[in-house]
């Protein structure tokens, strides 16, 4: 088993899953001014310390994926977030993205960016204690698309970042969204997903992306949320199952579903109805970002009094999807 093998595996054994608390600075300010929070940086180390302080997260979470200002950042005793976690026994990990951005002549498509120095930074994270990293592109459903050009664009993009993530020893989250937004039918999404993914796997084999140690990180099959469509649980979990048993090869270690703004019930549900079907080659999990912390965020507003309480509401929202697995 390879070192990159081992750490894949690790981030989705044992019934675990994985927490994206790598908000951009902007996003975080904004969710921080949302709930009442001044936003500074470190109101945003406090409650990302908050967040990793949770009693027992190790028991639902196998990593965690850090922005590069929390990465830097410490805990109130001292400890950098990476060594911290690494005391407790959850992986590190990075976005290494710098986030969407228009795409040239497509002004309602995304590329997204950050290659440039990519090689070093990865260098720096895995001194710093990274174990793996992300990197997120977005594929928008509309009139007329998405075009070739951005789905090749963006992709191309991902699997650039994941062999050089491997040739730095870190294992890449490798994460197509395709975005829920919008009008689109269950079948747009499954239509669109798939192709995404085909295209995905063949960019990978071209960069030579070693695929037992990456782990994917789709959407899960959903009508858009303008649509008026209201897909059944089962249809949901039937759709994306099928979608993957498609396009993803049996030697990818594990799939860790994003929330995409679903409500953090209606996930765990998708998640946990997806168990149930036929034996499947690979692990089902979830990494969720806003489906988890959310609630954390809603209940702690700022206000050290309601420390135990949002941590308390992190840890029902981890359970509940550990226990869905």
């Amino acid at each position: 088993m390879s070192a990159l093998n081992k750490i894949a595996k690790t981030m989705v054994s044992d019934r675990r899953g994985i927490l994206a608390a790598d908000e951009s600075i902007a996003t975080m300010s904004a969710r921080l001014e949302k709930v009442g929070v001044e936003p500074t940086a470190e109101n945003r180390r406090v409650y990302r310390e908050l967040i990793v302080t949770t009693p027992q997260l190790a028991e639902s979470i196998s990593g965690i994926i850090l922005a590069d200002e929390t990465l830097h950042q410490r805990l109130s005793n001292g400890r950098t977030f990476p060594e911290y976690l690494e005391e407790i026994g959850i992986l590190a990990g990075i976005k290494v993205d710098t986030g969407a951005k228009p795409l040239a002549g497509a002004p309602d498509e995304k590329i997204t960016e950050g290659l440039d120095g990519l090689r070093e930074r990865v260098t720096e994270y895995a001194r710093l204690g990274a174990t793996f990293a992300k990197w997120r592109a977005v594929i928008t459903i509309g009139d007329d698309m998405p075009s070739d050009r951005a789905v090749h664009a963006n992709l191309h993009a991902l699997a650039r970042y994941a062999g050089l993530c491997q040739e730095g020893g870190i294992v890449p989250i490798v994460e197509p969204e395709v975005l829920m937004d919008g009008a689109h039918s269950l079948a747009r999404c499954r239509q669109v997903t798939t192709a995404v993914l085909e295209a995905l796997f063949q960019e990978l084999d071209l960069m030579q992306v070693q695929l037992d140690g990456i782990v994917l990180k789709p959407n899960m099959v959903v009508a858009g949320t303008d649509s008026g469509e209201r897909p059944t649980v089962a249809e949901v979990a039937q759709a994306t199952v099928e979608t993957l048993r498609a396009t993803v090869p049996p030697s990818v270690p594990g799939i860790a579903f994003l929330s995409g703004g679903q409500h953090p019930e209606v996930a765990t549900q998708h998640l946990g109805a997806m168990q149930g079907l036929d034996p499947l080659p690979w692990e089902l999990t979830y990494s969720f970002g806003r489906a988890m912390v959310g609630p954390a965020l809603e209940a702690w507003r700022g206000d050290e009094n309601n420390w135990a309480a949002g941590q308390k509401a992190l840890s029902e929202r981890a359970v509940a999807n550990a226990a869905a697995r």
